[in-house]
C-alpha cells in the first residue's frame, strides 16, 4: 500500500520532468496493485487525481503509452470509474492512439475504450464525439483477412469495443450499420470460425445489431445465413448453440433471410435437435427443444420459406412437423399446431391438409387439453382449425368431421385468447353453411355465452368476435328459431350497438342481421329493438356524411322493414326521416340514390 501511495505521488509530479525508467516503475507498481485488488486500487487512483495526469502520458511517442492505456482499461472495469475517466479528458487522446501502428498500444487502447463504453452513456457519447468508432471499423476491415494470433487478438478486442459502444443504443447501432460494419463482421465470421473468442465476440456484435430493421436489410445482402448455419453445425456445447440461436431469432424475422436460412439447411439442424432432446428432462435439452421448435415456426411465417418446406404436402419437413402433434411434449404439440396454422395460409395448402386427415389430428390434440388443458396449445390448435376452415370446400368437410362439437367443448374457457380463436373458428365454419348456422344458432348455451362475451369490455377482440358470430348465425341461417333464441338470450341490443361500430364491416354485418330479424320475425324482436333505440341510431347513420355508402343503403333497407311494426313506425315518423332520405336521392352512389327513392316512397305511403 505504501508503494502504491509513493507511486501515485511520484506520478503526479513526474509527468514532465521524470525519466522514462522511474515512470515505468510507478506504472508497474499500479498494475501490480490493480491485479491484487482492482476496486480498492481504482478508488485510490481516483482520489489521487492521477487520472488527469494520464491524459498527458497518452502520446504515441512515449514508451509508457501501452502501460497507461492498460491501467485505464483495468480501472474502467469498475462502473464508478467510467465517468471519471471521461471527465479526466482521457477519451480524445485514447482515440488518437487508435491511429498508431504499435500492436500492444492498439490492443490496450481498444480495451480501455471498450471498458469505458460498457454500460456508460457518457463514455459512448465521448467516443462518438471523438470519432472513435470509425477508426475501429477501419481497423477491423483492414485486419479482417489476417489469421495470425496477434491480429486475431486485436480483432477480438475491437469487436468487443464496438459491442460495448453500441449495446442497446439504436442511434449508435444505426451509425455502425451506416458505416458498413455488417458485411465486414459476416466476412470475419467466415474467415475466423476456428477462433472461439473472436467468433463469440462477432456473434454478440451481431445480436446487438440484428434487432434493428435496417440491419436486417444489410444482413440479407450477405451470406450470414450460410455462415451461421455452418457454425451452428459445429457446436456441441449448449451455451454456444444458444448464442447462435439468439442471433438467428431476430434475423429470421426478415422474410428474405428466412428463405436463405431454409436454403442453408437450418431446418435439418433444428429437426435433429428436436429429435435428440424430445425425451430428455435435462434443463439444457428442454431449453434447446423450445428454441429449436419456436425457430422452426418462425421460419414458416415467410410465404416463400413456408411454401418451400410444404412441398405440395409431400415435404419431409411437413411430415416431421405433423408427427409433433400427437407427441407427449406440450412444447412440440404447440409448435406442431402453430406450424400447421402457418402452413394453412393459402387455399391450396388448406384443402390438401384437410383432405389428408389433419383435422382429426388437431381434434385429438384438443381433446387431450379439454380438462385443465394447456392454454397455449388450445389457442394454437384452434388457430390452425380456423385457418383450415377458410376455403369454401373445407367447411362442410370439417363440419361433418365434428369440428364444431370439438370446438364447443371450450365454451367454458375463461381465457380470452382461447375464447377469441373459438369464436373465429365457429364463424369461419358457418360461413354460407345454413344448416350448421341454424344448429349452432339454436344452441342456447352457445348463444347465452356469446351474449355474455358481447359485454367483455376488457377484451375488445372477444367482444368483437362475439358480436360478429351472433350476426353470422342469423345471416347464414335465416332462421326464425335462431332469431327467437337470440331474442330470448338478450342478444338484440348487442346487434344494435354493433351497428355503431367503428369498423364498416361490422356495422354492415349488424345491419344485414337486423334487416333479416325485421323481415322474418319483427313481432318477437320489436320490444328489444325499441329499447335499444335502433330507430335513433339509423337516423344518425343516415344523417352522418361519414357513413359509408353500404351503411346508408342497408340502413334504408332496415327502415323499410321496421315500418311493419306499429311502435317502430311511430318512432320513424316522429324523427323526420323523409327529409334525410330525400337528400340521399342525389347521392353519388347510384345504389344508395335508388334505395333512397324507394325508401322515400315507402315512408310517404305509410304516413
Amino acid at each position: 500500500a505504501d508503494d502504491l501511495s509513493d507511486a501515485l505521488k511520484k506520478l503526479k509530479i513526474t509527468t514532465t520532468d521524470s525519466t522514462a525508467d522511474s515512470l515505468e516503475g510507478c506504472l508497474d507498481c499500479l498494475l501490480q496493485a490493480l491485479a491484487q485488488n482492482n476496486t480498492e486500487t481504482s478508488e485510490k487512483i481516483q482520489k489521487s487525481g492521477v487520472l488527469q495526469v494520464f491524459a498527458s502520458l497518452l502520446t504515441p511517442q512515449s514508451s509508457c503509452t501501452a502501460k497507461v492505456a492498460n491501467i485505464i482499461a483495468e480501472v474502467a472495469r469498475n462502473e464508478f470509474m467510467r465517468n471519471p475517466c471521461v471527465d479526466a479528458g482521457l477519451i480524445p487522446p485514447l482515440v488518437q492512439l487508435l491511429n498508431c501502428k504499435d500492436q500492444e498500444v492498439l490492443l490496450q487502447t481498444g480495451r480501455a475504450l471498450g471498458n469505458i463504453c460498457y454500460d456508460s452513456h457518457e463514455g459512448r457519447n465521448a467516443v462518438d464525439r471523438a470519432g472513435g468508432a470509425h477508426i475501429v471499423v477501419d481497423h477491423i476491415r483492414s485486419l479482417c483477412s489476417k489469421t495470425d494470433p496477434a491480429s486475431e487478438k486485436l480483432l477480438t478486442v475491437f469487436c468487443g469495443m464496438l459491442m460495448n459502444y453500441s449495446n442497446e443504443n439504436d442511434t449508435l447501432q444505426s451509425q455502425l450499420i451506416n458505416m458498413g460494419v455488417i458485411p465486414t463482421l459476416v466476412k470475419l465470421l467466415g474467415i475466423h470460425c476456428q477462433n472461439a473468442a473472436l467468433t463469440e465476440m462477432c456473434l454478440v456484435a451481431f445480436g446487438n445489431l440484428a434487432e434493428l430493421e435496417s440491419s436486417k436489410e444489410q444482413f440479407a445482402y450477405t451470406n450470414v445465413a450460410e455462415e451461421l448455419v455452418k457454425l451452428f453445425k459445429k457446436q456441441i456445447e449448449h451455451d454456444k448453440k444458444e448464442m447462435i440461436f439468439e442471433v438467428l431469432a431476430p434475423l429470421a424475422e426478415n422474410d428474405v433471410i428466412k428463405l436463405q436460412l431454409v436454403e442453408a439447411g437450418l431446418v435439418e439442424c433444428l429437426l435433429e435437435i428436436v429429435q435428440k432432446t424430445v425425451d430428455s428432462d435435462k434443463e439444457d435439452d428442454i431449453a434447446e427443444l423450445k428454441t429449436a421448435s419456436d425457430l422452426m415456426v418462425l421460419l414458416l411465417l415467410g410465404d416463400e420459406s413456408m411454401q418451400k418446406l410444404f412441398e405440395g404436402g409431400k415435404g419431409s419437413v411437413f411430415q416431421r412437423v405433423l408427427s409433433w402433434i400427437p407427441s407427449n411434449s406440450h412444447q412440440l404439440q404447440l409448435a406442431g399446431a402453430l406450424a400447421i396454422a402457418n402452413f394453412a395460409r393459402n387455399d391450396g395448402n388448406c384443402i390438401h391438409m384437410v383432405d389428408n386427415g389433419i383435422v382429426q389430428k388437431l381434434m385429438d390434440l384438443l381433446d387431450r387439453h379439454v380438462e385443465d388443458g394447456n392454454v397455449t396449445v388450445q389457442h394454437a390448435a384452434l388457430s390452425a382449425l380456423r385457418n383450415l376452415a377458410i376455403p369454401v370446400v373445407n367447411k362442410a368437410k370439417m363440419l361433418s368431421a365434428g369440428v364444431a362439437e370439438a370446438v364447443l367443448k371450450f365454451l367454458r374457457s375463461e381465457m380470452p385468447p382461447v375464447q377469441f380463436k373459438l369464436l373465429g373458428t365457429l364463424r369461419m365454419l358457418i360461413d354460407a353453411q345454413a344448416e350448421a348456422a341454424e344448429q349452432l344458432g339454436k344452441n342456447v348455451k352457445l348463444v347465452e355465452r356469446l351474449v355474455e362475451w358481447c359485454e367483455a369490455k376488457d377484451h375488445a377482440g372477444v367482444m368483437g368476435e362475439s358480436n360478429r358470430l351472433l350476426s353470422a348465425l342469423i345471416r347464414h341461417s335465416k332462421s326464425k328459431d335462431v332469431i327467437r333464441t337470440i331474442v330470448q338470450s338478450g342478444g338484440i341490443k348487442h346487434l344494435v350497438t354493433m351497428a355503431t361500430s367503428e369498423h364498416v364491416i361490422m356495422q354492415n354485418e349488424a345491419l344485414v342481421a337486423l334487416a333479416l330479424i325485421a323481415a322474418l320475425d319483427l313481432v318477437t324482436a320489436e320490444k328489444d329493438l325499441e329499447n335499444a333505440q335502433l330507430v335513433q341510431i339509423l337516423h344518425r347513420l343516415l344523417s352522418d356524411d361519414r357513413s359509408a355508402p353500404e351503411i346508408k343503403y342497408n340502413s334504408m333497407v332496415l327502415i323499410c322493414a321496421l315500418i311493419g311494426s306499429e311502435p317502430l313506425q311511430k318512432e320513424v315518423h316522429s324523427m323526420a326521416f323523409l327529409e334525410v332520405v330525400s337528400k340521399l336521392r342525389s347521392h353519388e352512389n347510384k345504389t344508395v340514390a335508388q334505395q333512397a327513392s324507394l325508401t322515400e316512397q315507402r315512408l310517404a305511403v305509410e304516413s
